[in-house]
């Protein structure tokens, strides 16, 4: 597989086409709708020139965040970042990542304003220019951060699999990446690869997920969750004509560093939630077919039961059972949902 570099197009395409998220030309940048209702409120607290620059695909932000280190790749004009400084609390710590000066520029020029509104003694946001697929060159550490999240971003870049190996890299073991991305049902054909409108938009370099699965198994990483899917629209004429043939969803995944197995293996574990991540008072969902009530047991599979158990996840719940039994394959099938990128036959859920 070819991949070109899109940087110059992208960096013109962000800094200078786009000067508002009503420019685009596709659903694929749908954040407020995406959003719950606890983050959008978030909102509110977030300047409007920092909102009306932001271009996302969805709602990339986990809960139990507090006095976390958060990575945001592809930050942009830096709304996420700014929501996620609330959800860290003061004591947490954000850091930017974008490639485009001009967005960066947006972001930075507000960061005093924010910390006043929140009535934080010290700002807990930064922003770097740099290269998602380059963070040792940003100075970001091996094993320091806790959570990395993205919002429609890694499909820009053309190093896919570096910036996959660099989030690993800085993860602390038992941290979690968390990002929303658009996916394809298909390789995307060469000949479009280079459109800037298609790049812009987050099509034409859209992941096709068995290739995405196939990155993270080499990795290490052979277990990634689908949290949620959400069909893209082409809403413009022209665009629609160059790439309506393919099928294309925005989709918000999580995975963590952890030694999993490639399969859910049974080993008669039970988790039990207690209830106490804010806003998720009643039930946690951690994937599209893993849903917690607060209290009621749940049978998992030895993975999930390490994603609860070897995560900041972990004083949340109760897990019963060790892996000393093993009972064969655990039966640990998400929904069949029609066109939506399924990682059922290799991975475990």
């Amino acid at each position: 597989m070819t991949e070109h570099n899109p940087t110059e197009a992208i960096q013109s395409y962000y800094g200078q086409t786009l000067q508002s998220s009503a420019d685009l030309k596709t659903s694929a940048c749908c954040t407020l709708t995406a959003m719950p209702k606890h983050l959008r409120m978030l909102l509110v607290d977030v300047h409007p020139e920092v909102s009306e620059r932001f271009y996302g695909c969805g709602s990339p932000l986990p809960p139990a965040l507090t006095g976390c280190t958060v990575l945001d790749l592809g930050c942009g004009s830096g709304r996420d970042c700014y929501v996620l400084s609330r959800l860290v609390g003061e004591q947490g710590r954000v850091i930017g990542v974008d490639m485009t000066a001009g967005q960066l520029a947006v972001a930075t020029a507000h960061l005093d304003w924010h910390q006043q509104r929140y009535g934080y003694a010290q700002g807990n946001v930064e922003f770097r220019l740099g290269h998602i697929e380059d963070l040792a060159a940003l100075g970001i550490a091996d094993n320091s951060i806790d959570v990395v999240v993205s919002n429609c971003v890694i499909n820009l870049s053309a190093y896919k699999p570096k910036v996959l190996a660099e989030i690993f890299r800085v993860l602390k073991p038992g941290g979690e990446l968390y990002f929303s991305d658009v996916y394809a049902d298909r390789r995307i054909p060469d000949a479009l690869k280079h459109d800037p409108v298609l790049l812009g938009e987050c099509l034409a370099g859209a992941w096709y997920w068995e290739d995405f699965r196939r990155i993270l198994h080499s990795l290490a990483c052979p277990d990634v969750r689908i949290v949620s899917a959400t069909p893209i629209t082409l809403d413009d004429d022209e665009v629609a004509a160059k790439i309506g043939m393919v099928n294309f969803r925005s989709v918000t995944v999580r995975a963590f560093k952890l030694p999993l197995e490639d399969r859910c293996e049974d080993f008669g574990q039970i988790a039990v939630y207690h209830g106490a991540i804010p806003n998720h008072i009643h039930a946690f969902a951690l994937d599209d077919h893993h849903w917690f009530e607060t209290g009621k047991p749940l049978r998992v599979c030895g993975n999930t039961a390490d994603m609860l158990a070897l995560s900041r996840y972990s004083p949340y719940f109760t897990l019963i059972g060790n892996k000393t039994t093993h009972f064969g394959l655990f039966d640990c099938s998400p929904p069949n949902l029609s066109g939506l990128p399924s990682n059922t036959v290799a991975a475990c859920c």
